[in-house]
């Protein structure tokens, strides 16, 4: 058969012809499909403009509560919880609702934005143990100045709320020493070291100066097996403002190099830790700024010199036994209303008996005679006991 004719013969059978046809059209919307996405992206590339902020980013948190303020309207939340202990003790809770993960439109600067926050399940941050999250913002043109305001006015509203800290306790936190040592180029950092016998009160006093000052305390503890090098480091950079960080009992962490070496064997096995990796960590340029670090320890001739030295250490200051005036103002303090004669005389009792007592073994001592003066007076000698 001629091929015209065999052409003929496919024109003329209507089963051809419908089967053409929708080969055609299914071409076609093919075609068109892979166009639109094609101009969908040339579109989102040339047209639009994104930014992406993951949560390892500072600026993530700040920019959560951005959304907070201006999704009022948005109807699928997350919740974040926090808490806040006053000065008496009571603790109350703060919930602030945040966009869920998903998409959110909000109208800002004469323009929509849209907002993509979303969490990856099966991403772990090993840090924190929290999913993995970002935010995407996207929005039509191509001027950055956009993302730039909502950078700024969450960078604003972070720092409104670091703002009114107390001002007392001098050098410790006044903006006068901040400002010149910033206008020195000298980072503003602080580092303490309380030493002396348990039970004096090192940890007390670091717990009222933290209240007096109204910042919170860190407490990193050193002999932690968990703890290595990268990790302190990282938890160092990430110490909140305005909060003291505290090193309990180094000693019992690191020794000094020289008894080390009389004794290698003995030390071994304390954990992952350094003593290298822990003298870069508090020098090292990724720790935060007006950064306050108080170390205690009950054996300051073990500690060794290198973590102690100026820079490090800015001030050591010894925390002891109890003094007269000590023991004076502690009776005063259970025994409110007495006779000032019967502090002294119970102060005189006691120093008489030994020079060595903590304020912890008086206060022990007070509690047994909590309604009975008179008899904390008369068997003073059993305050050691």
């Amino acid at each position: 058969m001629p091929l015209s004719d065999f052409i003929l013969a496919l024109k003329d059978n209507p089963y051809f012809g419908a089967g053409f046809g929708l080969v055609g059209v299914g071409t076609a919307l093919a075609l068109a499909r892979k166009g639109a996405q094609l101009g969908l992206v040339a579109f989102r590339r040339h047209y639009m403009i994104t930014l992406e902020v993951p949560a390892r980013d500072r600026s993530y948190a700040w920019l959560l509560s951005w959304l907070t303020r201006h999704s009022t309207r948005t109807q699928h939340l997350s919740v974040e919880t926090s808490y806040l202990q006053h000065e008496s003790g009571r603790i109350s809770t703060k919930f602030e609702f945040v966009p869920s993960p998903g998409n959110h439109f909000i109208w800002y600067q004469g323009k929509w934005i849209r907002v993509e926050r979303s969490r990856e399940m099966q991403m772990i941050d090993l840090q924190t143990g929290t999913p993995w999250e970002s935010v995407t913002f996207t929005a039509l043109g191509t001027d950055r100045k956009v993302f730039f305001n909502i950078l700024e006015e969450g960078v604003g509203w972070h720092r409104l709320t670091l703002r009114g800290g107390l001002q007392g306790w001098g050098h410790l936190t006044s903006e006068q020493g901040k400002l010149g040592e910033e206008n020195l180029s000298i980072p503003y950092r602080r580092g303490y070291l309380l030493y002396g016998p348990p039970g004096c009160g090192k940890s007390s006093f670091i717990t009222a100066l933290a209240g007096e000052l109204e910042h919170s305390i860190c407490l990193l503890s050193l002999t932690d097996s968990s703890l290595s090098d990268d990790r302190l480091n990282h938890l160092l950079s990430v110490a909140p403002q305005q909060s003291l960080v505290l090193l309990e009992d180094v000693d019992a962490a690191f020794l000094s190099r020289d008894l080390a070496a009389e004794n290698p064997v003995k030390y071994q096995g304390l954990g992952r830790l350094t003593f290298s990796g822990l003298l870069n960590a508090l020098d090292g340029v990724a720790s935060t700024e007006a950064r306050i670090v108080f170390m205690t320890t009950n054996h300051v001739d073990r500690l060794d010199p290198a973590l102690i030295r100026p820079g490090r250490v800015d001030m050591k200051e010894y925390v002891g036994y109890c003094s007269h005036w000590q023991l004076t103002q502690m009776f005063q303090r259970f025994y409110p209303g007495q006779a000032p004669s019967l502090a002294e005389a119970f102060a005189g009792r006691v120093l008489q008996v030994t020079t060595q007592i903590s304020p912890a073994q008086v206060q022990g001592y007070f509690m047994l005679y909590k309604n009975d003066p008179a008899g904390a007076i008369h068997n003073a000698e059993s305050v050691r006991t």
